[in-house]
């Protein structure tokens, strides 16, 4: 056995852990240390995307998307965030550029590795500064990585530590899904096995869940048939896909139990929209709702032994959330203080806990606070998500709540782990992404934050918050001065969401710096209407932890702004 050290940092074939100058395990997913493996075992030398994706991924076909999700988790566990570790070698793919020395570890004995079981695990240092060490995904069969790592130690990096009892613990449940043609043509049925298979992709980045692979089925089979065939599957998900003269269709559900526990329909537009986006967001919006679906089932027993309780925090949650697409700040006081109210009576709700602060954090990254009461609700989310995280921490709302919690505190380096985090419980998720999009643009990595926004906008789920992501997009290209390239994004997301002011005042600088003046001034008087008492040295987001690019692109656009009428001070 032997421990390869580089830069710092040891990676330990035995214990299958990645530490620290100062020896403390870093914690990393089962694909990600595989990828670390890799970089390492191959230190020097280029290695292509293919080759990357084919070694980790070898009998998965995945997008581009898990790479670079690896590659981002790697750079943040070693603190490469000016990239000096793994390089971009464009053309070529990635080299790992450290000197890589091996050195002889004797092989622990019994008593060591059991010295390790039980062992309480460090508390964090602060709540900011790292994901909550209760964040793992549950145990599971880990593939062979070219490391060489036993099927125990990939359960136990998995895990973070080997733990009392992770050997019995029970497989984690079985979903197949089918998703079959209704119109009984042709391009209907293409469509249908496509989709199913981005969904079935999509699904196999959960790892709580285990995916089966579609049965095969002649055209003329029936539903009854297509679903009747995966019969061991724990949870068989049936859809049915159909077009008509303006969308395609798609319905669906979850049977477990012999009894339907989820359905669901999604409608996309059939013309104005391109193949590939169509069947993208038709699996997207089947696909985020499945995800959340199964996400609940990790926890049974509270929610099951409470259902009124349960059911009167959804109504809440639904009818505060009804006011996030007409934004204003009359709407979001509220919503605010219907989530309150509704909190007050149900104390221990997760739902509700995780709503409220997701709800502040909104007014956070809005500006709707001063700095005193923007301080207050920052506390405020920030306890309602850390008590929330000890009781459920793999629940999604929860997990979406801490990605946007760091994003809006301007913590972007622990936001894109927490986000990233957030993603392998549900790759579809737009909110998610538009909260890792915001953190990469504040970091100046305009490119990324911009296909991170194209992602959320091709999956179009959750609709809800299809603004901001659309908003996020307009903004970046205005920070890499393509102005007329943001201004339909702008429009698009203004014509969701026209309450919250920002986009009409972005949308002036960019009409400014276009030489469209009128239009300048036009949309400046909207959204100083929205924002009374908005000035130049109020209206931008916080400047903490952000990089100098951003912090120069960002000035560019304000001083546009003054150029349309925007009061200095």
């Amino acid at each position: 056995m032997t421990v390869l050290r580089f830069a710092g940092f040891e990676l330990d074939e035995f214990r299958a852990e990645l530490r620290g100058a100062d020896g403390a395990p870093i914690r990393l997913r089962p694909k990600t240390f595989a990828m670390l493996g890799l970089f390492v075992a191959n230190a020097g030398r280029v290695l292509s995307k293919q080759e990357l994706m084919q070694a980790v991924w070898a009998d998965v076909h995945v997008a581009e998307d898990s790479l670079f999700q690896c590659i981002r988790e790697i750079r943040t566990a070693l603190g490469d965030d000016e990239r000096r570790l793994i390089k971009l070698v464009t053309g070529r793919g990635y080299l790992f550029d450290a000197e890589v020395t091996q050195v002889a570890r004797a092989p622990a004995g019994a008593a060591d590795a059991a010295s390790t079981v039980g062992q309480a695990e460090p508390a964090p240092r602060d709540a900011t500064a790292q994901i909550p060490r209760t964040m793992r995904l549950p145990p599971r069969a880990a593939p062979a990585t070219l490391l060489g790592l036993s099927a125990i130690l990939g359960l136990a990096v998995v895990a973070g530590v080997v733990r009392p009892g992770m050997l019995t613990q029970p497989l984690p449940p079985t979903v197949a899904v089918t998703i079959v043609d209704a119109s009984n043509d042709a391009q209907s049925a293409a469509m249908a096995a496509n989709v199913t298979g981005d969904v079935i992709e999509g699904l196999a980045k959960i790892d709580t869940i285990r995916v089966l692979p579609p049965p095969a089925r002649s055209a003329a089979a029936s539903v009854a048939t297509a679903v009747a065939a995966p019969a061991r599957a724990d949870i068989v998900v049936e859809g049915r896909l159909q077009k008509d003269s303006a969308n395609w269709v798609l319905r669906a559900q979850a049977i477990a139990g012999g009894e339907v526990r989820w359905s669901a329909a999604v409608a996309v537009a059939s013309a104005g929209v391109d193949a590939m986006l169509q069947q993208s967001r038709l699996a997207g919006g089947f696909g985020h709702g499945l995800a959340q679906y199964v996400n609940t089932l990790l926890y049974p027993g509270e929610r099951a032994e409470n259902r009124a309780a349960a059911s009167r925090a959804k109504i809440i949650v639904e009818q505060a959330t009804a006011y996030i697409n007409r934004t204003s700040r009359e709407r979001f006081a509220a919503a605010t203080a219907m989530l309150e109210k509704g909190l007050a009576a149900e104390p221990d709700n997760v739902d509700l806990e995780a709503a409220l602060a997701a709800q502040l954090l909104r007014g956070i990254q809005t500006s709707w606070y001063s700095g005193a009461e923007g301080a207050a609700a920052e506390r405020r989310a920030r306890m309602l998500l850390e008590r929330a995280l000890k009781s459920e921490p793999q629940y999604l709302p929860v997990l979406e709540g801490y990605c946007r919690l760091l994003t809006a505190t301007n913590h972007f380096a622990e936001s894109l782990v927490a986000c990233a985090n957030a993603l392998t419980f549900d790759p579809w998720n737009g909110l998610v992404r538009f909260n890792m999009g915001m953190s990469q643009a504040q970091l100046g990595r305009f490119s990324e934050a911009l296909a991170t926004f194209e992602e959320a906008d091709r999956f179009d789920t959750p609709q809800v918050s299809r603004w901001t992501w659309l908003l996020g997009a307009g903004m970046v290209l205005m920070l890499m001065e393509r102005d007329a390239e943001a201004l339909p994004w702008l429009q698009r997301s203004l014509a969701i969401t026209p309450g919250t002011g920002r986009t009409q005042l972005l949308m002036a600088g960019a009409y400014q710096r276009l030489g469209r003046l009128a239009e300048a001034k036009a949309a400046l008087a909207a959204g100083l209407r929205l924002r009374p008492g908005s000035t130049a040295d109020n209206i931008g987001l916080p400047l903490a932890n952000t990089s100098p690019l951003w912090r120069e692109a960002a000035d560019r656009i304000t001083r546009a702004e003054i150029a349309a009428g925007l009061p200095e001070h």
